[in-house]
Order: C-alpha cells, then sequence, then structure tokens
C-alpha cells in the first residue's frame, strides 16, 4: 500500500473540514450565497490586512494578474516588472501581450530584489505607471521585500501590484500598512483552499486608474466585480465556484482561529527545521537570503543527480510529491513545501522521504541525520 502526500508548493493540502465544506450546493443567486460571499469579503480583507474592495474570480492566480494588468493601465502606459523568477516573468509576459511599454528588471533568481534598482528606475522613468513584484517567489522559494518597495511606489503616482499568491496566509503582508495597490493571492496554498478562486485587493489609488484605463477586458473586469459584490445581496458577474467559496469560509474560520501572527510563526519554524535538514544531508539551499524563505525550501540538486529525478523517484516510491525547478532551473534545483495545512509531523515526514529517495538514487546520504536535524529545531520551536 502506498499513501499519497502532498508536499508541493501548490496546491497544498486541504484540511478534511475545509473539503467537507463544499457537499451543499446553492444557487449563486440566492440569498445563501449573497451570504456567503459575504462572509468571504470579509476574511479576505482579515487575510489581505486590507479595508480596500476585495475582488473574488474564478479562476487560477494568474487570472487576477491579467486582471491587475488589463484593468490598470493603457496600450503603451510604461511598468516596471521586476524579473527574478518564473512567476515574475509571467508578470513581464502579460503586460507585454497587452501592449505596455516594459522595463524587465530582471536579477538572478536566487537572490531578493533590490529596493535601490526601484529608486533608480523610478529616477530614469518619471513617467512610470507601475511596478509590479512578486512578493515570495514560488519558483525559487526567494522572498521580496515589500514594504521597503511599497513605501518608493507610494511617493509616486505609479501603482503598486503585487503577487502574492504562495505568501498570502503564510508570511506577514500589510497590503494597506505596506501602500499595495492591486494585491494578487489564490485559493490553493497559503489559504489551503481547492484551486479555483483568486483575488486582487484594490486600492483607491488602483480605481482612479481603472476609470482611466483602455485596454479590453471583460471576464476579469474590475468594476463589473465591484458592481455586483457591492449588491446589498452580493453577486459575481459570472457564475462562481460556489463551493470552493464555502471552502474558503472555512479555512478562513480556522486562520482566524489559529490567528495571523500565529500561523506566520508556523510557517517560520517548519521552514526553519527544514532548511536544517537540508544542510544536515550536505545540500546546497538555493536561495541565498533565507531569513524571510518560509513558504518554500528550494534545494540545489546534487552533482551528477537530476532533480527531475529526485522529484519522480519520491512519487513514484514513495507516493511524496515535491516539486521540481522551473524554467531554467529544471533539473537543477527541487522544491519542499511547508505551505498551509501542515504540522510538524510533516515536515518530518518529507524529510525522511527525501533521505531514502536520495539514497535509491546513489547519494551518499546518513540516513535519519535531516530528520534529526529538523526535530531538534522543532523541539526548540513551538509547532504546537
Amino acid at each position: 500500500m502506498k499513501k499519497d502526500y502532498i508536499f508541493t508548493p501548490g496546491p497544498t493540502p486541504v484540511p478534511l473540514e475545509v473539503g467537507l465544506a463544499q457537499v451543499h450546493m446553492v444557487h449563486h443567486r440566492s440569498a445563501d450565497f449573497g451570504r456567503m460571499l459575504s462572509e468571504a469579503l470579509d476574511g479576505l480583507k482579515y487575510v489581505f490586512q486590507t479595508e480596500n474592495d476585495v475582488l473574488v474570480f474564478t479562476s487560477s492566480g494568474t487570472g487576477a494578474m491579467e486582471g491587475a494588468v488589463s484593468n490598470c493601465f493603457s496600450p503603451g502606459d510604461k511598468v516596471a516588472v521586476f524579473n527574478g523568477g518564473k512567476f515574475g516573468e509571467r508578470f513581464v509576459e502579460i503586460s507585454r501581450y497587452f501592449g505596455l511599454e516594459v522595463l524587465n528588471r530582471s536579477y538572478e533568481w536566487n537572490v531578493a530584489a533590490d529596493p535601490r534598482e526601484l529608486e533608480k528606475t523610478i529616477k530614469e522613468n518619471p513617467d512610470l505607471k507601475g511596478v509590479m513584484l512578486t512578493h515570495s517567489e514560488t519558483s525559487t522559494g526567494v522572498v521580496n521585500d515589500v514594504e521597503a518597495f511599497g513605501r518608493i511606489v507610494a511617493e509616486t503616482d505609479a501603482l503598486f501590484i503585487v503577487d502574492a499568491i504562495s505568501s498570502l496566509g503564510a508570511l506577514e503582508f500589510r497590503t494597506d500598512g505596506w501602500s499595495v495597490d492591486v494585491a494578487i493571492s489564490g485559493s490553493q496554498k497559503g489559504l489551503m483552499t481547492p484551486p479555483g478562486l483568486a483575488f486582487a485587493a484594490v486600492s483607491e489609488k488602483a480605481w482612479a486608474a481603472v476609470e482611466e484605463s483602455t485596454l479590453p477586458r471583460f471576464y476579469f473586469d474590475f468594476k463589473a466585480a465591484r458592481k455586483t459584490q457591492d449588491k446589498k445581496t452580493p453577486e459575481t458577474p459570472f457564475t462562481p465556484a460556489i463551493t470552493l467559496v464555502q471552502a474558503l469560509n472555512k479555512a478562513i474560520e480556522m486562520m482566524r482561529d489559529e490567528g495571523l501572527e500565529a500561523i506566520q510563526a508556523r510557517h517560520e519554524l517548519f521552514a526553519k527545521a527544514t532548511q536544517a535538514a537540508v544542510e544536515a544531508l550536505g545540500l546546497e539551499l538555493f536561495a541565498a537570503d533565507r531569513s524571510k524563505a518560509f513558504v518554500t525550501t528550494s534545494v540545489v540538486a546534487p552533482q551528477g543527480i537530476d532533480s527531475g529525478d529526485i522529484v519522480r523517484t519520491l512519487r513514484n516510491e514513495f507516493g511524496v510529491f515535491i516539486a521540481g525547478g522551473q524554467g531554467k532551473l529544471k533539473g537543477k534545483i527541487f522544491r519542499l513545501g511547508h505551505v498551509g495545512y501542515f504540522d510538524q509531523f510533516d515536515i518530518t515526514t518529507e524529510i525522511a522521504a527525501l533521505e531514502l529517495g536520495l539514497a535509491k538514487l546513489g547519494f551518499k546520504v546518513e540516513i535519519g541525520a535531516g530528520v534529526t536535524a529538523a526535530l531538534k529545531v522543532l523541539s526548540e520551536g513551538s509547532a504546537g
């Protein structure tokens, strides 16, 4: 018998209570669904730490990324995208697709974006309309300093758009406090809900830009979404993923019970335990700065071993699903997830599987060294 374990950076495990919340179907133009959506919108404001409108779309997080571009800009507008990974690249691709002039501020994928480069870019481009940044770059595990970027962009007329798809509900994220104009996320990572919902928290500064934008949009129309959500009985413009909204409400209820600070502390502890285990096994961590890299741990594959072989071995032999590298890192790194619905024993299970998988692939590993290192960190912290 083989049991499957999901340790990817997304989708992430779903609590039983969240899964069971989906069994009851209601009509999307009913008062029942209106109450559910209202509860979800209030809960999302709590998670985003915002008083701004939060819009809900039935899509992956990429849908909200596209919506941020198509609703906030016009053809030829100049935007700076800080691109240090596969999802930074996605912002570049979407912006170019919609005809924006893109300043692609790319940097090495194992380091964080430099706020000084933002200051230089703004000084050299006073006509800049937007700045885009990924908070936690899921493809690398690197975390960018949204707070520092927000302080700089707030002094300009440009919009600050942040991909918080993998960080929301895991890391500290303050939409209003950090002057984020459009904060984007999705259901399937820190929010412990199945894939299929995307969110955008939109500031008043961004709404002013929406009014002036001339880019085409239909399904991801921010104005249409706000108009229906603002009704006495909130609705969505199109048929929503009804059961996912129910699941989201249960997940946010669980998050409220635990508290955002406790959730963030848990993610930090599990990340540090995973990092300690990786180093104890003689492996190299990919991110240069791990002080905030608490969503996923990216590891350089041992010399002579393709990271895809590690991913396949853990999946096929032990039912343990981790992630490989993306883009130019394919075959070079693998990613250990610990975001969302995880406890301390999930961490030790993941590390134990890694030890066995590496040994099977011929890497000299001291069985138990990683697990012992992880347990030491966990025992010194507070995972309960």
